[in-house]
């Protein structure tokens, strides 16, 4: 064999050799760059304790103070609506009259009965006259005052408060039976809002305690409320207890069947803040987490959040002052699993 055959063999068994080793190259980066690539790459943010104002938003319907329908005892005929749906009345304003022909019967009745009274009196007290006789009539007049007081007074409606006539149901000449009322006449200077408490707040919220109230109708602009009565007991199924608010409403902007917010204050605690970014909701679940970063590892924790400011939120549970929590690159972390901190 000549020496060019042999250097020409010795060429092709490097070949193979040198393609194997060249592969063997090649794959080893690949590795190294799939495991460097799987470090996930996450941003972290330390928290730290504020002092965060404890406010409770509820949702409320505006009432009237006072509510008063008006209505007669008995069934009549109106005869004479003295006001309309809108108008402000006064206490011991009347309202409307009804018709009088029964009064009217009535008062002759009454007349002639005092007239026999005092004649058959007379004759009592000089024995011309029974006892029995006496106490049959007595007891007549005594029955014939009373209806006729009552037809008296429910010949004309009288309004027993200051407020504002917002239903007329009837119209003059009407016969009123029994059922719907004449008139609806609310107080509304003040009017009232009922809420629902959590009983966590019992012990927090006081009578004459200041409130802020907001109306979607009047956006941007707060009103102030206070509380006027706070029940004693708590509803054992809702675990709430209900707070009546009273708004002065002297401008009476504020009306019946309006939709309100009220937020309630329950003073200052010091609670540890997180940004929002931070907040990872389990599915399936209300329950919220945090990442938090510690020696190069995220660990999942379990977070009870209070209020929200903006972009942040309160945690009433579950961190600590100074701890580290991941605020981006949640998508690709699991619990205890190494990662790289990015600026």
């Amino acid at each position: 064999m000549t020496n060019n055959n042999m250097k020409t063999n010795q060429r092709l068994f490097l070949l193979p050799a040198l393609a194997f080793v060249l592969l063997a190259s090649c794959s080893g980066e690949k590795k190294a760059a799939v495991v460097e690539e799987e470090k996930p790459k996450v941003k972290i943010e330390t928290v730290k304790i504020e002092a965060v104002d404890q406010v409770q938003e509820f949702t409320a319907t505006v009432e009237a103070n006072i509510s008063n329908n008006i209505a007669p005892q008995a069934a009549g005929r109106i005869q004479k609506l003295q006001v309309e749906i809108g108008d402000h009345v006064k206490a011991g304003q009347v309202l409307a009259i009804m018709d009088e022909t029964t009064l009217r019967q009535t008062k002759i009745q009454l007349d002639n009965q005092e007239l026999e009274f005092k004649r058959i009196d007379e004759l009592y007290k000089v024995g011309g006259a029974s006892k029995s006789s006496w106490d049959a009539l007595k007891m007549q007049l005594e029955v014939t005052r009373t209806v006729y007081k009552n037809l008296e007074e429910n010949s004309k409606l009288i309004s027993p408060i200051t407020g504002i006539v917002t239903a007329r149901n009837y119209d003059n000449g009407d016969m009123y039976s029994s059922g719907t009322p004449i008139y609806r006449v609310e107080q509304i200077r003040p009017v009232k809002l009922m809420v629902n408490v959590s009983e966590t707040y019992f012990t927090s919220i006081k009578k004459g305690q200041e409130v802020a109230v907001t109306m979607d109708v009047y956006p941007g602009e707060e009103f102030t409320g206070n509380v006027s009565l706070v029940y004693p007991t708590i509803d054992a199924t809702t675990r709430t207890f209900p707070v009546e608010l009273k708004v002065n409403n002297a401008d009476e902007r504020v009306r019946p069947g309006m939709f309100a917010r009220v937020t309630l204050s329950f003073g200052v605690l010091d609670h540890v803040v997180v940004p929002d970014l931070a907040i990872v909701k389990q599915a399936g679940s209300g329950d919220r987490f945090v990442y938090a970063y510690k020696n190069g590892k995220v660990s999942y924790e379990k977070v009870v959040i209070g209020r929200r400011m903006g972009d942040r939120y309160e945690i009433v549970s579950g961190l600590s002052d100074g701890d580290q929590v991941v605020v981006s690159g949640q998508t690709r972390l699991v619990n205890g699993v190494d990662v790289e901190v990015v600026k």
